[in-house]
């Protein structure tokens, strides 16, 4: 070993620099490094550990640039085989790769010297890794200088933060999205994104988009059919090039695989919102607060009539499947559903997750296929829970379902929510507007039951309502948060009303969507996963800015929707 450990560092270092210069992901650069094994010491008898030297000197450094801890970086091994792959652990099953106590150990088994050497090698690679842009955590804010001289306005704030946000967006946002073609496709992945932001940008279509391109000959907007096609593909499962239907996957329970074209595109969407995610981890965000997700499903309207004749109950054969009834302002209405999980209340608004939503329709045979609320609620916590450790899950009346219950409370999570008002919750109102002095109440214990068995115990409480429209003046919710009090009713209702910050993210999305008339469900979704995408790249945009000029998260944005995306479409124009 040498004397001087900086000499290790410092050749790994520029081993890194050299990496980082045409590699686009942290995991990518370190898989690569050249780590000279035989200048580190390591007390372990390396003919009986599981890990040698040199794959737990790359999980060490990893954790270390990324500044999270072992337990953290233990769990994101047993769930993450791209970085199992990465630091070159050669394993199949997760459930085998290195725990805390293995992580602890190794470092503890580390001579000083080469301890010293995976400091340096660190500060030295965070750094390389920031200066070419590989590092999403770079775009964590700094706090403003304590000097006049060194001081910037909140305008170039503003700027410099958009700024970092557009780079993630081009370096480790949207190419996650792969179409999936040919090598020497005239039109790049870069230009098809760039499109979608800009048709976003001008709340317009595919169709209004080319048609602008061929009036001023601008070589980089594609024609209709092209877009189309290219946004088709990055729903399309492998080794399937052509739409999919629900007849396409049928299987003898006769419910759809619809899944596969949800799977193709949500790997892409995991793999840009983890990227996101990562962007904030600097301040610690999620580790200091209360982590509160709030699920719901949106609409994208359908006009098309369902019924070939309603009367005698026969509906168009050729209906689209993913299409359901839902009811808005007292009007029934059809369309395409989409649910979400978000985090909501003193965190960015970030979408983590989304899935599509298929209902048993009225149009529909008595045995057609459907998702039911309590699986789709899980499959949005898995997804979710990949990238926060959540505490409160809030659903509207719409999630009042026991097995939805069940499921959060089975993860551990407390639930809030509002319920239908029934006979005895009637009762329940009359007896405190009868009451002399009080105007709240809780009933206790309520039980919750799961195929004949109580699985659960849960608090009804009773507030008064805002809304006109409520039983008796009264609103109804229930929370498994633990036995309430009546002095706490208040504040835990009030609670949910961070909630609504899932009804903004929905109109925001809606603005976002390019205008469409095509009923095949891989550009739909993907036309929505997309548009999410971009929501969360402005809520990011907008916490950054908000805690370098240190200005409550919860504040009005400090840059428009409609603003924010004109410019990500000029950004990816101008370098993508």
């Amino acid at each position: 070993m040498p004397t001087d450990p900086s000499a290790v560092a410092d050749s790994i270092i520029v081993h890194a620099e050299t990496l980082c210069e045409r590699e686009d992901h942290l995991w990518d650069v370190i898989c690569q490094l050249s780590i000279p094994v035989d200048n580190l010491e390591d007390a372990r008898d390396q003919n009986r550990v599981t890990f040698g030297t040199d794959e737990m000197f790359r999980t060490l450094l990893f954790k270390g640039i990324r500044g999270i801890s072992q337990n953290e970086l233990a769990q994101r091994l047993g769930r993450e085989p791209s970085l199992v792959k990465s630091f070159h652990l050669d394993i199949t099953d997760l459930s085998n790769t290195p725990t805390q106590q293995q992580l602890s150990y190794t470092h503890a088994q580390f001579s000083e010297d080469t301890q010293e050497v995976l400091n340096r090698t660190v500060a030295g690679v965070r750094q390389v890794a920031l200066d070419n842009d590989v590092l999403t955590e770079g775009l964590v804010p700094s706090v403003p200088a304590e000097t006049e001289e060194e001081s910037q306005s909140a305008n170039e704030y503003k700027k410099e933060k958009a700024q970092k946000t557009l780079t993630l967006a081009r370096k480790h946002v949207i190419p996650e999205f792969d179409t999936h073609r040919a090598a020497h496709k005239t039109y790049s992945d870069e230009v098809m994104l760039d499109m979608f932001a800009s048709i976003c940008a001008n709340n317009g279509s595919a169709h209004s988009e080319a048609e602008y391109g061929w009036l001023t000959d601008d070589e980089l907007i594609c024609d209709d059919s092209t877009f189309l096609r290219a946004i088709k593909k990055i729903a399309t499962p492998e080794a399937s090039d052509g739409q999919l239907t629900f007849e396409d996957f049928e299987d003898e329970d006769s419910m759809p695989e619809i899944d596969q074209i949800r799977d193709a595109i949500m790997t892409a969407f995991n793999a840009a919102t983890e990227n996101i995610i990562n962007s904030i981890r600097g301040e610690d965000p999620f580790d200091s607060r209360k982590k509160i997700a709030a699920i719901d499903i949106t609409h994208e309207q359908f006009h098309v009539w369902p019924w070939e004749d309603k009367e005698a109950g026969i509906a168009k054969p050729d209906y689209p499947k993913m299409v359901s009834g839902y009811k808005k302002d007292g009007e029934y209405k059809h369309g395409y559903k989409y649910a979400t999980i978000t985090l909501v209340g003193d965190h960015a608004p970030i979408a983590l997750g989304i899935e599509p939503v298929k209902e048993d329709s009225a149009w529909e045979r008595d045995d057609s296929p459907s998702y039911s609320k309590a699986d789709l609620v899980s499959r949005l916590l898995d997804r979710a829970e990949q990238f926060v450790d959540l505490d409160t899950v809030m659903f509207d009346r719409g999630f009042y379902v026991n097995r939805v219950y069940a499921e959060v409370h089975d993860r551990g999570l407390t639930y809030l929510s509002p319920v239908p008002t029934y006979e005895d919750d009637l009762a329940a109102i009359q007896d405190i507007q009868e009451h002399p002095t009080a105007d709240e109440a809780v009933k206790h214990d309520v039980p919750f039951g799961i195929d004949g068995e109580i699985h659960h115990e849960a608090e009804f409480l009773y507030a008064p309502s805002t809304n006109d429209e409520a039983d008796g003046k009264y609103a109804v919710f229930v929370t498994n948060q633990g036995r309430v009090e009546p002095e706490e009713i208040s504040s835990v209702v009030n609670g949910y009303s961070r909630r609504w910050d899932i009804e903004n993210q929905y109109k925001s999305i809606k603005d976002f969507m390019p205008k469409t008339s095509s009923t095949d469900y891989r550009l739909r979704l993907c036309n929505f996963a997309l548009s999410t995408l971009i929501y969360n790249l402005w809520r990011l945009t907008d916490y950054l800015i908000k805690v370098a000029l240190d200005e409550s998260i919860r504040s009005p944005p400090v840059i428009t929707a409609r603003t924010f995306v004109r410019a990500l479409g000029d950004f990816l124009r101008e370098f993508g």
